[in-house]
């Protein structure tokens, strides 16, 4: 098997050959780990990543075609798609984490031995910024979502609203004026 190339041994996976699947992933599982390491910064999970690139090579209908392209730029194609995929599911995973708007809410501890009045005025707050939600317009709670709570940065969600930087700048402005104005009138202070 070693003396076959890539292309002929994708060929032998498709027949479901588990040594062709064996041999290209000796060949080529360092390089999809160091694609996935680089991206993920986590060992556990960058070796997933490696382990779903090999089961999508055993399991996919299509296959690679040597016209186009070198098979490592199909397999970290593949690599690629699913850490993005895995990024993803994590920053869905993460809606529900409060990240307290920075510049206003700073001084309001957010760790894990926090005493009982702590996470008492932690979870009124959090409550606070929901309700204050009430005076937004549903684009402008979307953009906070986006920004503050899955973590988008101000270029990514330029590109996601395909508008210019400069109006999703001013637009998170004019909504933090709007929800810091509605939490200061509630009585959550703000800095």
């Amino acid at each position: 098997m070693q003396n076959l190339s890539d292309y002929e041994l994708m060929l032998l996976v498709k027949g479901k050959q588990h040594a062709a699947l064996s041999e290209l992933y000796d060949r080529h599982a360092g390089l999809v780990y160091s694609f996935a390491w680089k991206a993920l910064k986590e060992e556990a999970a960058a070796k997933d990543i490696v382990q779903a690139v090999y089961l999508r090579l055993w399991t996919t209908e299509s296959g690679y075609d040597p016209d186009k392209g070198k098979f490592t730029s199909w397999l970290l194609t593949i690599a690629r798609n699913l850490t993005a995929d895995l990024l993803r599911k994590r920053r869905r995973d993460n809606l529900g984490i409060v990240h307290y708007l920075r510049e206003d809410l700073e001084r309001i501890p957010d760790r894990r031995s926090q005493t009982p009045e702590e996470l008492a005025e932690h979870h009124f707050v959090k409550e606070q910024i929901r309700s204050a939600y009430r005076h937004l317009s549903k684009q402008q709670i979307t953009l906070l979502e986006h920004f503050y709570w899955q973590g988008y940065t101000l270029s990514e969600l330029a590109a996601l609203y395909n508008q210019p930087l400069g109006t999703v700048k001013n637009r998170l402005h004019q909504t933090l004026k709007i929800l810091r104005r509605h939490l200061s009138a509630e009585g959550v202070g703000t800095g």
